[in-house]
């Protein structure tokens, strides 16, 4: 089964949400539309700017702890790495 790891945040950048999915579309869209409860409806995190995919659930769920661990600036540099320029992603992958 086919799981992504992924990063929200905020139309400022300022806030990021890391997650994970066997979904990625699916959940970004909830994400996107308001039906997820929590953290990223109450700070409105709706733009994909960073995935990882992953053939087995088990890994993605250990990166995704690995990546929750990490400081902010580690997370920005995951980030820049891939989407250097913050755009969101989403488009991209439906």
């Amino acid at each position: 089964m086919r799981a992504y790891v992924y990063i929200l945040t905020n139309k400022a950048n300022r806030v990021l949400y890391t997650g994970v999915t066997s979904d990625l579309i699916g959940r970004v869209w909830q994400h996107r539309n308001g039906e997820r409860e929590g953290f990223t409806k109450t700070y409105k995190v709706t733009r994909l700017v960073y995935y990882e995919a992953f053939d087995d659930v088990r890994y993605a769920i250990e990166r995704e702890k690995q990546i929750k661990a990490g400081s902010r600036q580690k997370k920005v540099e995951l980030v820049e790495g891939m989407n250097p320029e913050w755009m969101d992603l989403y488009d991209d992958i439906v």
